[in-house]
């Protein structure tokens, strides 16, 4: 009976952190769309994990290095450049520890028209931050 009250709130202590965990692969996830709709560098860079593995709507897959080349052949966008807003709807988190499964529907907006594609990302907490490790992109059907 002892065993109990000592494992009960040992469970109770770790939930915040689940739920914070939660709080800061969302507030991850806007602000890397928000760096992906300029482009950003230093977001990208941030967000994926070195040896990533991203397989792309267009059914290719490829690495950190060979995204950073095309993130960074274009440069940051200024705000008249920019022909696309990313967002996400429906966002869906499952934590296992240090690694957690990030599936959303990517919206992009631009003048003419809306694209959803769902995405899902493994990510994993290294020296207290989180990065992608492997990246699905499949475009929605509607």
């Amino acid at each position: 009976m002892r065993k109990i009250f000592i494992v009960i709130p040992m469970l109770l202590c770790s939930m915040p952190a689940v739920a914070d965990d939660k709080a800061d692969l969302t507030a991850l996830l806007s602000d890397f769309l928000d760096g992906a709709t300029r482009n950003d560098a230093a977001i990208h860079n941030k967000y994926w994990a070195d040896e990533l593995i991203y397989t792309s709507s267009s059914g290719t897959r490829f690495g950190k290095a060979q995204l950073m080349q095309g993130v960074n052949s274009r440069g940051t966008l200024k705000p008249d450049e920019i022909d696309t807003v990313y967002s996400s709807e429906d966002v869906r988190i499952m934590q296992y520890g240090d690694t957690a499964v990030v599936a959303f529907v990517l919206v992009g907006k631009s003048a003419s028209e809306t694209k959803r594609y769902l995405n899902s990302g493994t990510f994993v907490r290294k020296d207290g931050q989180w990065q992608a490790v492997n990246w699905q992109a499949t475009i929605k059907a509607e």
